[in-house]
């Protein structure tokens, strides 16, 4: 069935939007799974001051924008800058002082954040699921993609079950953090979802279709293995 050999296309692509997610802020800037900004301002319209900055949140730390401080129409820039690559983070003083908003210092903690280790993981069994898919498109008579089918499902049932936990551990994670965020901030900082949520959501679907296909290659397989009657 075309479904069944569309399987290692799926899992190529679920591998590959995983992979992107894993190497998020800081390591890929681009790519985060939500951003805090704030824009604060003082003063009359003579004389007025106004500073504004976000950070990117990815899965091994943040990454602080350039900071922008306007006084009396004149302006001055900080460097962005990104934190050291490990599991698990806060918003330590470094986020507390680009946002101006000294009351968000530690609203998350390391545990919870540190359970986005298991997008790496997911990527790579992903990855697994990809080598076995490809053996799939092996045809013969006496049905040898069966086996293939078989161990793409096995493994692949394994990586889909688990991207879909982490779907949910994203999505369950910055609505805290939002929620938390406002209570403490009363609406001055403002947290907006990244691309990794909708990358994760992606890999989650493309791998329940690969499965779909896996199972199509595996009952296909078995209707013409059957020795025709008369």
């Amino acid at each position: 069935m075309i479904l069944a050999r569309l399987t290692p296309v799926f899992t190529f692509i679920a591998f590959i939007l995983l992979l992107l997610v894993s190497l998020s802020a800081p390591i890929i800037k681009s790519i985060y799974l939500f951003k805090l900004s704030a824009i604060v301002s003082a003063g009359s319209s003579v004389f007025s001051a106004k500073a504004n900055g976000q950070v990117d949140f990815g899965v091994w730390g943040y990454c602080v924008s350039a900071i922008t401080v306007a006084v009396a129409g004149i302006n001055r820039n900080t460097a962005a800058q990104c934190s050291p690559k490990h599991l698990g983070y806060t918003f330590d003083s470094t986020v507390a002082h680009a946002l101006n908003a000294d009351e968000i210092e530690h609203v998350i903690s390391k545990t919870s954040t540190a359970a986005l280790v298991l997008h790496p993981i997911a990527a790579a069994l992903a990855f697994l699921t990809l080598l076995s898919s490809l053996f799939i498109l092996r045809r013969g008579s006496n049905g040898t993609s069966r086996l293939p089918s078989f161990c793409t499902l096995g493994v692949g049932l394994v990586a889909t079950i688990l991207t879909t936990i982490i779907f949910l551990i994203d999505v369950i994670l910055v609505a805290v953090v939002r929620k938390r965020v406002k209570n403490v901030s009363d609406g001055a900082l403002s947290l907006n979802w990244g691309n990794a949520v909708w990358l994760t959501l992606g890999a989650t679907v493309a791998l329940w279709l690969a499965m779909l296909g896996s199972c199509c290659g595996i009952f296909s397989r078995g209707r013409r293995s059957k020795p025709e009657t008369y």
